[in-house]
């Protein structure tokens, strides 16, 4: 859905936020530093609700978010790039985060009751300020970096990024106004529906079949690439450049009356997404997708019983070490 300029990688050790996070403030060292002055402050911390499990959730979770979801589509990039074929967009990037968080989701579901609630969903609001600040920076990116809420990736390309030594007349970085927020909500509401629809798929597909399973990959992580047919490669001159096929996308109020789609204009209509049919010219690409399929929900089964075997009191410690996700196998 948007492409992008190359931005900084991730870094190995602490985020630019870690490091401000970590960073003992000026309050921090005078109640440290007096034990009476601590008793007072825990006290009132206490009555203010921190220290609360929601409160404990939340801080957590912010780590299982930045640390363990948020980097997996650069830790994988080589397989959802090539295997996959998807473009360098945002929209594939939140795509492949969008199917951590599920499966993260799925293990926080199986905590106390009176804990899981409150896991999944200081999870998925981690989850979605940062998608949310991702799409400012994408739609109006500031004229000097900013720091993210998690970290910058390089997964995806920012057409709108300042090019290098761009500068106004005064010498000084263009000013830019703020992302129009109707734009931003538009934005949001797609994306939030497509990380509903992607979880019903794949818990429809958890409790059925891998077949099933199968599916939930092909439509929501493979763009239902051959949908309307595969088009092959033959002696008319025409057919060599056949215009792309993509599968319609109902949510996020691009559609208002479906009864009057045309269908055959929206589907070669480019929705920027950047995921579309092969041409005919690769449609041998197609014989790869059973594979594909199959490392994904290998992936997917996989994790799953791994996460299984993490204990909750680890995963309330917040031990995220313990909840970190392997990489996908890739067919040679």
């Amino acid at each position: 859905m948007f492409t992008s300029q190359k931005q900084a990688e991730i870094p190995k050790a602490a985020t630019a936020a870690e490091k401000l996070r970590t960073k003992p403030g000026w309050l921090t060292q005078k109640v440290e530093s007096s034990p009476a002055a601590k008793r007072v402050f825990l006290a009132v911390a206490k009555a203010l609700g921190y220290g609360s499990p929601k409160q404990v959730a939340g801080m957590q979770a912010f780590a299982f978010y930045e640390r363990i979801c948020a980097v997996m589509p650069d830790q994988d990039r080589e397989f959802w790039r090539n295997d996959c074929a998807l473009p360098p967009t945002f929209q594939s990037w939140f795509t492949i985060a969008n199917l951590h968080v599920w499966l993260l989701t799925v293990r926080l579901r199986a905590l106390p009751p009176s804990q899981a609630m409150f896991y999944q969903q200081a999870l998925l609001d981690h989850f979605f300020i940062d998608i949310e600040d991702r799409i400012r920076t994408v739609l109006q990116p500031p004229p000097t970096p900013t720091i993210p809420y998690t970290f910058a990736t390089n997964f995806y390309l920012n057409p709108n990024a300042p090019m290098p030594g761009e500068k106004g007349k005064d010498g000084k970085p263009k000013p830019r106004s703020r992302a129009p927020d109707r734009i931003v909500t538009r934005q949001m509401k797609i994306f939030k529906e497509q990380w509903a629809g992607m979880g019903i798929a794949f818990d429809l597909g958890l409790a059925k079949s891998d077949m099933e399973l199968a599916g939930a990959v092909w439509r929501n992580l493979l763009g239902a690439r051959g949908a309307t047919g595969i088009a092959y490669p033959s002696s008319t001159p025409d057919n060599a450049s056949a215009p792309f096929k993509r599968a319609l996308n109902l949510v996020g109020g691009e559609v208002v009356n479906v009864a009057k789609i045309d269908w055959e204009k929206e589907a070669t209509r480019d929705d920027n997404s950047g995921v579309h049919d092969f041409s005919p010219a690769e449609a041998d690409r197609y014989l790869a997708y059973p594979e594909t399929m199959e490392s994904v929900v290998t992936y997917v089964r996989r994790e799953l019983k791994r996460l299984e075997g993490v204990s909750d009191e680890a995963i309330l410690a917040g031990d995220w070490e313990k909840l970190k996700f392997g990489t996908i196998p890739r067919r040679s």
